[in-house]
């Protein structure tokens, strides 16, 4: 009971996922998705302008064309996201995406760089945020930032395990001081300087010329780009709204599309006002500090004391901002890996949900990495920031490439085609260009680093679905005691007279995970083990509610349908042979648990009963047969040894 209150303290009392309300608690509306998946890319605005104006090495007035790129660029990835969005309304991303409009192994790469980015943005955030909180601190303090990080992680892994929902509603405030200050700073650089555009146009113009003279029409060209590429971070998270579209209220496109307009206006705002705002205030880099700090301070020259106290809730609130932009690492990221586990690529308990009904292995493995790369990388910004931005252009690319693939595949059912695949068709040029831009510049530097690790996680990624495609071969074998017994059933003549129901005759309870093989086999054995011994048959079947089909009550209907059919395809079995049969279904997050009602309810309805559970067994153990396989059936006997009752496992080796 202690560890019970303990548990609902820090992470909050179990929720029902069969209530349909549960959907409502746990959604997010337009807003706070905003904050939970908008904070990544408006937490670039600390660095990614700041990399492409320094990157313009003096020629400051060129700026305006870079600022410029970089807002078209933002809306036109967002517009390509809203088609994906359209087009995958149960959720999409990059991983979704390229999986059902390329090939399976694309979506494989493309999740697997979507991994790596996500555990990137999670330690690169909270790094940079504490860069910028000990900034304001005293010097002797510097050797407390990683722990201080350490603790920050741990914090950010303990509220998400709260919920996606709680995780944001403690950020918000931070999220909204630091969109406040920006804007008011922003609107300010730019209204007072409004007078000065004719000076301001006539200075561009001057720095056009004199930058062709010094290295002709086509360097200057290069710069802009090298800048335009190096500034690239801007635009990491726009994806993340597809990706965490099963989080939003109903209806989720109208959720998504309108969480994706708010991204797009408030980066793009932010991107193109700062880098005018340097522009303007003539902003060249100090020691120590960065050029929104700088920038600020010259702002707020003439405000006196409450202009140093805006400029310090300013600053502090973008060290802030940088731990709210993990969120989408801790959003995203658990939800792409538990899609890769349904299909097979990694192993399926990071599809599970835990009682709060998240992804709780999925928030472990990335929290726990991302604490093992800060200490690793000692929190070094420098370095993290060498290694992110990469992956997230394999992403868009891939996706870019499949939205392309797929409306040229349906030009003939879509009148309104040639806007679509023009905005995808700009979008992968765009980010193809990046990308290579972008690994170029940073492949030597350290942008090798990343791209070995996820070519590594690839390997894995293949090595682990080769392993669950040769046991799906292994079973294929036991499925031909499907057709056995649909072919029994299908003999209207062979009906035998069922007897009546008999609770207190010995009965056999056979526990099926569904109507297949492996199923079949085990009510085999038992008959075969024990002949007539037991005159009762009871299914029983757990419909495991994971990520794969929590996206709404439709998909929980048809979870329960589906487990509904298989009991009683294996009742109407035994009743024509003239047994007597009942089958019961229970739904839960896991089967360990739910165990306890079968206990309660079972022992009590069946006196002299028997349970049975099949268990796979390989000819050759490995460490792959035990990582990726569960031995659920084991914990399930001790429950029930412990409460006196018989439970019997059949092996069936494969």
């Amino acid at each position: 009971m202690v560890i019970r209150r303990i548990k609902n303290t820090l992470i909050g009392k179990a929720l029902n996922p069969q209530d349909r309300r549960v959907f409502h608690h746990v959604s997010l509306i337009a807003f706070f998705a905003w904050v939970g998946l908008g904070a990544d890319g408006l937490s670039s605005s600390c660095y990614g302008p700041e990399e492409a104006f320094l990157a313009l090495q003096g020629h400051a007035y060129l700026s305006i064309f870079v600022a410029l790129a970089s807002a078209v660029t933002v809306f036109l990835i967002s517009a390509s996201y809203s088609q994906i969005i359209e087009l995958f309304p149960s959720g999409g991303g990059g991983y979704l995406v390229a999986s059902k409009l390329l090939s399976p192994r694309a979506g494989m790469v493309s999740g697997c760089a979507l991994l790596i980015d996500y555990l990137l943005t999670i330690t690169l955030s909270v790094a940079s945020g504490a860069d910028a909180l000990f900034s304001f601190l005293p010097t002797d303090w510097m050797p407390y930032k990683i722990p201080f990080a350490v603790v920050a992680l741990g914090i950010l892994i303990l509220i998400n395990i709260r919920g996606v929902k709680e995780s944001i509603l403690i950020l918000v405030p931070l999220f909204l001081v630091f969109v406040f200050t920006h804007f008011i700073m922003i609107v300010y650089a730019i209204f007072h300087h409004i007078p000065q555009t004719a000076g301001i146009a006539q200075a561009t113009m001057k720095d056009i010329h004199a930058t062709q003279q010094a290295i002709g029409f086509w360097g200057m060209l290069v710069l802009i780009f090298r800048a335009y590429s190096l500034g690239a971070g801007t635009f990491t998270g726009i994806e993340a709204v597809s990706n965490g579209l099963p989080s939003l209220r109903e209806p989720k496109v109208k959720t998504g599309k309108k969480t994706m307009l708010y991204m797009s206006l408030s980066l793009a705002f932010t991107v193109v006002g700062l880098m005018l705002a340097y522009l303007f205030y003539n902003v060249y880099p100090q020691p120590g500090k960065t050029l929104n700090a700088v920038l600020f301070e010259n702002i707020a020259q003439g405000w006196g004391t409450w202009g140093h106290i805006f400029v310090l809730v300013s600053l502090v609130s973008e060290a802030l901002i940088l731990f709210v932009a993990a969120q989408a690492g801790f959003i995203d990221g658990p939800r792409v890996l538990a899609n890769m586990a349904v299909d097979r690529w990694f192993p399926t308990k990071f599809a599970a949900l835990s009682d709060r009904l998240v992804a709780h292995n999925g928030i472990l493995l990335f929290g726990i990495s991302s604490i093992v790369l800060m200490i690793l990388s000692r929190g070094s910004v420098k370095f993290l920031v060498i290694l992110y931005s990469i992956n997230v252009f394999i992403t868009f690319c891939l996706s870019q490439l499949g939205m392309v693939r797929h409306w040229w595949s349906v030009r003939k059912e879509f009148k309104s085609w040639p806007r679509k695949i023009f905005i995808n068709g700009v979008g992968l040029s765009a980010t193809t260009f990046i990308l290579f831009s972008v690994i170029i510049l940073k492949f030597q530097e350290g942008g090798w680093i990343t791209l070995f690790v996820t070519g590594t996680l690839v390997g894995i990624a293949v090595m682990i679905k080769r392993h669950y495609a040769g046991t799906m071969e292994l079973l294929q074998r036991l499925n031909s005691l499907v057709q056995i017994a649909d072919a029994t059933i299908l003999q209207e003549n062979s009906y035998k007279k069922v007897p009546e129901f008999n609770p207190s005759a010995k009965t056999a309870v056979v526990l099926v995970n569904s109507y297949n093989g492996l199923g079949l086999h085990t009510l085999f054995n038992i008959i075969r083990f024990f002949g007539q011994e037991f005159k009762n048959f009871v299914f029983v079947q757990i419909g495991v509610i994971d990520a794969g089909n929590f996206k709404g009550a439709k998909e929980i209907d048809s979870l329960k349908a589906q487990t509904t059919s298989d009991v009683e395809k294996y009742v109407y079995l035994m009743e024509k042979q003239g047994y007597a049969a009942k089958g019961i279904t229970y739904f839960g997050i896991d089967v360990v648990e739910q165990s306890d009602k079968i206990i309660a309810e079972m022992s009590e309805q069946f006196p002299n009963a028997v349970f049975f559970g099949g268990q796979l067994v390989f000819s050759k153990e490995t460490f792959l047969t035990r990582l990726l396989h569960n031995f659920t059936v084991f914990t399930m006997q001790r429950k029930f040894y412990n409460r006196g009752l018989p439970f019997v496992i059949l092996p069936i080796r494969v």
